[in-house]
């Protein structure tokens, strides 16, 4: 009964994810071809820095989500906290990208001070979003989970698409995606808002607990993020624009095969916190991605015509013998992410510094770049040598391990978002 209802908790996730990154995708596609290359590259730019400041709403999510279940007699001390540190790091995140505006439309190169203000007014709400969903994650309330994500898809492409459609420009893009992000956080504070037994209380959940777990998942789930989304901003800085603007088209099949994979992710990272497990669930999880890849890769080559429509259409044909390599591009990053989740579920924390240098390595031979495909070549050559590397180090960590979990650590094998912890190893502290 518990095996079945814990499928059909991971089901109705990934049904859900399903649909939040299907309408998200749509809305990209539409905006590809409704802005054009000029005005979908600096909307792209701004949607990949969103993401990278969005971590915080990942780690709220998985501090929440592995506090609940090791310790569910301390359910509400815990939401009381995650949605006091989630309102704070809302607030601090939104007022800090207003402060940088200037910065963003320096760096994104907007021309436009409101335009690159909206992104704190994304940026708050996203936030708060994950604190929410933690907490109904932990608690294993599917349904209202689910609907969340849902929330946070398809409001943006109805509210996006209609802005679009009436003021075509990167501006009422980023607005429609500010706008929309609210709903999930109302549909998260109603799901929320039943009164609830007091419960036990415990000194190791305090504020300051919490901030400090909350910024360590950060870190690892940053630097991800922030070197798969990185390539568009040297895009924006040293291609023309319409060079650019091809290369952000191209991302959207990358971001595509980057995140239709992402079930594997909700349905393998529980067995990713399980010692016994670890090692053939990374196996296993690879191969499947890869597949995935590969399989997206090989039609975009036959059905290259079809294919970029997907992308935006024929204004973007200059990409069409290229889109076997953005496919590979997001293939790889998807592998990539499976390793990210794997070193979080067990708390390894050296590897991290490896995205670091990728990031580096990014941004140094991208700026050697004239024309898309040569910025494609350099990115796709740093991400598949970084996935190398740490599939290395994650197989020599997982077939040698020292400790087994330390107390405390999540069991019972919770479907889990992108962005949730499993089990936390003994030696994580200390091992890369």
């Amino acid at each position: 009964m518990a095996e079945r209802k814990q499928l059909r908790g991971g089901t109705t996730l990934a049904v859900a994810m399903g649909i939040m990154n299907v309408t998200t995708y749509l809305y990209t596609i539409l905006a590809a071809r409704l802005l054009g290359p000029r005005d979908y590259g600096a909307f792209a730019a701004l949607m990949g820095l969103l993401l990278v400041i969005t971590v915080a709403s990942l780690a709220l999510q998985a501090t929440a989500a592995r506090r609940i279940v090791a310790t569910p007699g301390h359910v509400h001390q815990i939401e009381q906290l995650i949605l006091r540190v989630g309102v704070q790091a809302s607030v601090g995140l939104g007022v800090l990208c207003l402060l940088l505006s200037p910065v963003i439309n320096q760096v994104v190169r907007l021309d436009s001070l409101g335009t690159a203000a909206l992104v704190a007014f994304a940026a708050a709400p996203l936030t708060m979003m994950g604190a929410q969903a933690g907490i109904l994650q932990g608690e294993r309330r599917w349904i209202a989970l689910a609907m969340i994500y849902v929330g946070a898809g398809v409001p943006r492409l109805i509210i996006g698409t209609v802005l679009i459609v009436w003021w075509p420009n990167e501006f009422a893009a980023l607005l429609g995606v500010a706008i929309a992000a609210y709903i999930p956080v109302a549909v998260g504070w109603l799901a929320l808002r039943r009164p609830r037994d007091p419960g036990e209380h415990s000194e190791e959940h305090r504020v300051g607990a919490l901030w400090s777990e909350t910024l360590h998942n950060s870190h690892a789930l940053l630097a991800f993020f922030a070197l798969s989304n990185v390539d568009i901003l040297v895009a924006r800085n040293v291609l023309d624009e319409h060079q650019a603007g091809l290369y952000a088209g191209g991302l959207i099949l990358v971001k595509a095969v980057l995140f239709l994979p992402q079930f594997v992710v909700v349905l393998a990272f529980p067995s990713m916190g399980v010692a016994e497990s670890r090692l053939r669930t990374l196996l296993q999880s690879l191969v499947a991605t890869g597949l995935i890849g590969a399989i997206v890769a090989l039609g975009v080559t036959v059905l290259s015509g079809w294919a970029i429509i997907f992308v935006g259409g024929k204004q973007y044909s200059a990409i069409s013998d290229w889109l076997w390599a953005f496919a590979l591009l997001g293939g790889v990053l998807s592998m990539l992410q499976i390793v990210v989740y794997s070193v979080l579920a067990r708390q390894a924390r050296k590897s991290v510094y490896l995205l670091w240098f990728a990031l580096v390595a990014v941004i140094g031979l991208g700026s050697l770049a004239d024309t898309f495909d040569e910025l494609l070549r350099s990115v796709l050559g740093v991400d598949t040598t970084v996935l190398v590397i740490l599939v290395a180090i994650s197989l020599v960590r997982l077939r040698h391990p020292t400790a087994a979990a330390g107390p405390g650590s999540v069991g019972g094998g919770v479907p889990a978002a992108p962005g949730a912890h499993g089990d936390v190893e003994g030696d994580g502290q200390r091992r890369g």
